[in-house]
């Protein structure tokens, strides 16, 4: 894991209610994190997602995945870092809303 990734799970992932799994393989691919409760991945996302190839794989990578019935939300290793309390709002946001409501396949959301 990441530095960014390892705050987040250290720091907040490991200590939710619902099972959250690091580095969970899903179809060929690996959710940085995985609630399957919520259907909902979590990406902590580098550089390398803001390139032109990288870009064309996420999305690529979220089609798919969405095809299962996943949310897929993505945060930047600089927000993990500099707005950590944010980043985690968000996520209990979301976990919140999932209990609320049903999960809408093919929703991605990026912060």
């Amino acid at each position: 894991m990441t530095e960014p990734e390892k705050k987040l799970w250290f720091n907040f992932l490991c200590a939710l209610p619902d099972k959250v799994y690091k580095q969970r393989p899903i179809d060929n691919y690996i959710a940085d994190f995985y609630c399957p409760a919520h259907q909902l991945i979590i990406e902590v996302d580098g550089e390398s997602h803001f390139t032109e190839d990288g870009m064309a794989y996420d999305k690529e990578r979220t089609n798919i995945l969405s095809g299962y019935g996943l949310k897929d939300v993505r945060f930047t290793n600089m927000e993990v870092m500099t707005n950590f309390e944010g980043v985690c709002s968000k996520i209990q946001e979301i976990i919140t809303d999932t209990r609320l409501h049903p999960v809408i396949a093919g929703v991605v959301e990026k912060y």
